[in-house]
């Protein structure tokens, strides 16, 4: 899913009703940038995915907190698409955009090689230097998801976003792949971890 053809999507059938809260936010958010008069401003909307950084607090600790505990398996069936950016490649698309008057509009700040859940996990299991690790039913992400007041849309609907603004004005990625990302994240979050317990 691009800029230009892709689809917001919360209209799949069997989707719950809460799963287009996400997209009624982005829509809502989207249409209020650009109806705002700016006259002197240019405008860009950053769709951006999960930014992918091994610095605490963030999505990746909590992905990798899974993996380090057995339970990095793929979540529901594993099949539903899942977009990522590595945090240098998200500052660097960020600082690009700043720098290209020429770009305005929507902009999907994503890695150009989405995957499905079950990869993605694999591959950081890969870069953990584990091969198994249980999977997360439905039912079970249900219950995780209410407990964290947040909705499951966020794990099991797929996303499969590509950066078609960037890539046709000529962003170069250095991580375009999951893998290679994940190993790079790896290995810092352990320099995180090491200089955290000296």
């Amino acid at each position: 899913m691009d800029e230009a053809t892709g689809e917001f999507g919360g209209e799949q059938p069997n989707a719950p009703a809460s799963w287009r809260f996400s997209v009624g936010v982005a829509q809502g958010w989207e249409q209020s940038l650009f109806a705002a008069e700016t006259p002197r401003t240019r405008k860009i909307a950053m769709r951006t995915a999960m930014v992918m950084s091994a610095s605490p607090g963030g999505i990746f600790e909590v992905l990798l907190r899974l993996v380090r505990t057995g339970f990095g398996g793929p979540w529901g069936s594993g099949r539903q698409y899942m977009s990522w950016i590595h945090e240098e490649d998200f500052f660097r698309a960020v600082e690009y955009l700043i720098q290209r008057e020429e770009i305005r509009g929507a902009v999907n700040l994503a890695a150009p090689r989405p995957l499905p859940n079950s990869e993605f996990m694999s591959a950081l299991r890969g870069a953990w230097g584990i091969h198994t690790g249980l999977p997360a039913k439905e039912w079970m992400l249900t219950v995780g998801a209410y407990f964290l007041r947040t909705e499951t849309e966020l794990l099991l609907k797929s996303r499969r976003v590509v950066p078609g603004v960037l890539q046709s004005c000529g962003f170069g990625f250095r991580y375009p792949d999951w893998p290679a990302a994940a190993r790079d994240l790896v290995q810092k979050w352990r320099e995180f971890s090491y200089r955290g317990n000296l």
